[in-house]
């Protein structure tokens, strides 16, 4: 037979302690506030600067004054030690305000194309009108 335990050790002995230790660990560990989200929340101010630069305008764009509201919401969060919830408002700003942007790119570039299919079929007018006369 193995004998598992030499002379005067006892194996659980030091058990009551650890599991002290480990839920003191725990509970410090769950109740620390969790940083500030510094950087979402400077992602989220960049976004919304780029937006402004773009001149996208917020009666037009409803996404970029949801952003504004976000952002100002994930800061009062972070005054408030809401972190998780700062950090969640802040990554939805810069999506709302990333999202004003490609929208207000892409119909900058719906007019360019509109008018360059109006310049094209201009041409094409002149083109056929002048077709018929020879010099």
């Amino acid at each position: 037979m193995i004998r598992l335990a030499h002379k005067g050790y006892r194996p659980l002995a030091n058990a009551p302690g650890l599991a002290a230790l480990g839920s003191v660990l725990l509970l410090a560990a769950c109740a620390s506030t969790p940083p500030a989200p510094e950087v979402a929340l400077s992602e989220a101010r960049q976004a919304i600067a780029v937006a402004d630069r773009a001149h996208v305008d917020d009666a037009l764009s409803p996404e970029l004054a949801e952003a504004r509201t976000r952002l100002a919401s994930a800061n009062k969060a972070v005054q408030a030690e809401h972190m998780v919830e700062a950090m969640r408002l802040a990554q939805e700003s810069r999506v709302d305000a990333e999202l004003a942007f490609a929208n207000s790119d892409a119909m900058k570039n719906q007019a360019v194309n509109d008018e360059m299919l109006r310049s094209t079929d201009t041409l094409s007018e002149e083109m056929q009108r002048n077709a018929g006369v020879k010099p």
